[in-house]
């Protein structure tokens, strides 16, 4: 049918629902070496409290990159290095305050922390923990990102000189 709807066998009208929006965001898997251990940053969401990686929309005046890098600190109070080419993508349904949602394209870059402060703009609004990446792979709800973090392993060589990392 020409105006929005279609029949089924049986007689059953529906309505036909336009392609959905698809947000893009960045995030940031932020990471440490710890005692001879690979450690990645969890926080909780605001919303729901699950257990997320830092990620937002892209930042006026910054690339995708710096965006990650800039929620890592505005969320979880973590500067480092932030490599510039995307570990992978992963989706999500955002749940909005109108109480409709959209749906999310996340891509995320691997960060490595090298200050972590107690005072950040999310201080008090979210709790943070470290895990290992396989541990932080069974914190999360999200299939896609949980498959990021489960084959995380830091870049083989963090030397800025020998890779496209920026500091922030």
């Amino acid at each position: 049918m020409a105006d929005g709807h279609f029949m089924m066998a049986g007689g059953n009208v529906f309505r036909m629902r336009g392609p959905r929006e698809i947000r893009s965001q960045c995030g940031a898997i932020c990471w440490r070496r710890e005692a001879d251990e690979v450690q990645v940053l969890l926080v909780t969401s605001r919303d729901t409290g699950r257990w997320v990686i830092p990620k937002g929309g892209q930042i006026d005046g910054l690339d995708d990159p710096g965006s990650a890098a800039q929620e890592a600190w505005e969320e979880a109070g973590v500067r480092g290095t932030v490599l510039e080419t995307p570990l992978g993508h992963y989706t999500y349904r955002k749940g909005l305050r109108s109480g409709s949602d959209v749906d999310c394209d996340v891509a995320v870059f691997a960060l490595k922390v090298q200050e972590i402060r107690d005072r950040f703009p999310e201080e008090g609004q979210r709790d943070r923990r470290w895990f290992t990446p396989a541990a932080a792979a069974l914190r999360v709800c999200e299939p896609d990102l949980s498959a990021l973090l489960a084959s995380f392993s830091p870049p083989a060589d963090t030397n800025p000189d020998s890779l496209p990392l920026r500091p922030y």
